[in-house]
């Protein structure tokens, strides 16, 4: 946003802390604007995503910084977790030593990171804050962590679901399977009242008897015929 102004910034002792920069006549007001979730929820021993993300007016370069930081309900110190600029540098001593984990990509306006292996012991306040100079001045959002144990109903949905995903594809294939044997056992029963079917040998046999049969009567009723012709001649 920019607004003209008074020349040399005058009147205005207060610009800097409001973001506000006075250049060649005009106040210009720096934006960064910062995004997280207002509360999130999680389980015991399962990874828990924070999400941040960020709007600059200014393009993306080595100096812009990232800072995590943890407040516990029961204090009102804050303690750094994370920090980032140009590389992730995960905090190394404290509860959250080896459990914090870069998940964002700054090139995508995404700040986020992972809790591993979280535990009740983390509930609190976590805060993202975010600087891309010149835009160094923003809201810094507060996301209110609850972990708690998986209860029981919990994770009987879990195992139902699952049953429910093996179960279904089972019962198809079996109901399948039934009426298959259903349909192939009605078709023995037809063949059975309607009498066997012969083999191509089977039938080889009869043709070849048939045949046999038929030369015999003829050869029979040649020899009928010249026994007739014999007796007439005499």
């Amino acid at each position: 946003m920019l607004q003209s102004g008074a020349a040399g910034g005058r009147g205005c002792a207060l610009c800097p802390l409001l973001g506000v920069l006075f250049f060649q006549g005009v106040y210009i007001v720096l934006s960064l604007e910062i995004k997280a979730d207002a509360h999130v929820r999680g389980y015991v021993g399962e990874n828990i995503k924070l999400k941040c993300t960020f709007k600059s007016t200014s393009s993306i370069t080595d100096k812009l910084t990232i800072d995590w930081t943890y407040r516990s309900p029961s204090s009102s110190r804050t303690e750094s977790i994370f920090h980032y600029q140009s590389f992730q540098y995960p905090t190394t001593v404290g509860t959250f030593r080896d459990r914090i984990s870069w998940v964002g990509d700054v090139n995508k306006g995404d700040a986020s990171i992972s809790i591993i292996n979280p535990t009740i012991k983390d509930n609190g306040t976590f805060s993202c804050a975010v600087k891309n100079p010149p835009d160094v001045y923003h809201n810094i959002p507060g996301t209110e962590l609850t972990v708690t144990e998986r209860g029981f109903g919990t994770m009987l949905s879990s195992v139902a679901l699952l049953s429910i995903l093996v179960f279904i594809p089972s019962a198809v294939v079996g109901v399948l399977l039934l009426v298959r044997m259903g349909r192939k056992s009605a078709g023995l029963k037809k063949r059975s009242k309607s009498g066997s079917k012969k083999s191509s040998i089977e039938v080889s046999a009869d043709t070849d008897q048939e045949k046999n049969d038929c030369m015999a009567k003829l050869c029979v009723h040649c020899a009928e015929c010249l026994d007739s012709d014999y007796e007439e001649t005499y």
